[in-house]
């Protein structure tokens, strides 16, 4: 199983001088979890090379055993370090695709070229697509095969407005990802703030929170059991 991680490029949190990127575990506890089922893992974003790690994602109330062990895995490291540019991908050589959160993706991910084509050939292959936290947002632009929008009647999951409202950011991002679900008709749905929630429809695989990241990558590996 050849799975593709794809990351953000973008590490300014809107006007507010602040650093931000993807969130730390949403990556690492998907990419252990994939990588110990014997997945293939390839790493991309945007621009290539080292995409920029949420700086509040490393801070000490934020870690889990997943960061724990990216931080003592030299390997998981290197890997991280060399993403591939997201220009360079081909779809077709991947049976599903995982994009991990963070509010970096609502400036590049959100709106690239790139993301949107490799989503949409790999919904019209009728392979996985998953997403979590801030990242369901990149589903926002696709278009199913007949032109309809991707989330339009799906089941999906996303960072909720009272969670955007919790960490202060609502009036910094340019989307909030529960509004934009809705408006597009998806069929949005959600738990409590700050619990683990993934729901599948389809192919198509999307989590709330940071918290849901792991149970994310089990549902991916679910449609291939």
């Amino acid at each position: 199983m050849n799975v593709l991680i794809i990351l953000t490029s973008h590490n300014k949190l809107g006007e507010t001088g602040l650093k931000t990127g993807f969130w730390l575990e949403e990556f690492a506890a998907p990419y252990f979890t994939l990588l110990d089922a014997g997945a293939n893992i390839t790493l991309a974003s945007p621009k290539g090379g080292q995409p920029p790690i949420d700086p509040k994602s490393d801070e000490p109330d934020f870690q889990t055993a997943a960061t724990e062990r990216f931080k003592s895995d030299s390997n998981a490291q290197a890997v991280l370090a060399n993403t591939s540019k997201l220009s360079d991908i081909k779809p077709e050589d991947y049976d599903a695709v995982m994009y991990p959160g963070g509010h970096g993706l609502l400036w590049d991910l959100a709106n690239d070229q790139d993301s949107i084509a490799i989503i949409e050939a790999m919904v019209a292959a009728n392979k996985p697509v998953a997403s979590v936290c801030h990242a369901p947002a990149v589903l926002l632009k696709a278009k199913t095969p007949n032109g309809e929008p991707l989330v339009k009647g799906k089941k999906v999951a996303g960072f909720t407005n009272s969670e955007e409202d919790a960490v202060q950011l609502t009036q910094v991002v340019p989307l909030l990802v529960e509004d934009e679900l809705i408006r597009l008709g998806g069929e949005y749905s959600k738990v409590d703030d700050w619990q683990s929630y993934a729901i599948t429809d389809g192919k198509l695989i999307t989590g709330q929170n940071p918290a849901s990241s792991e149970a994310v990558a089990k549902a991916i590996l679910e449609l291939f059991s």
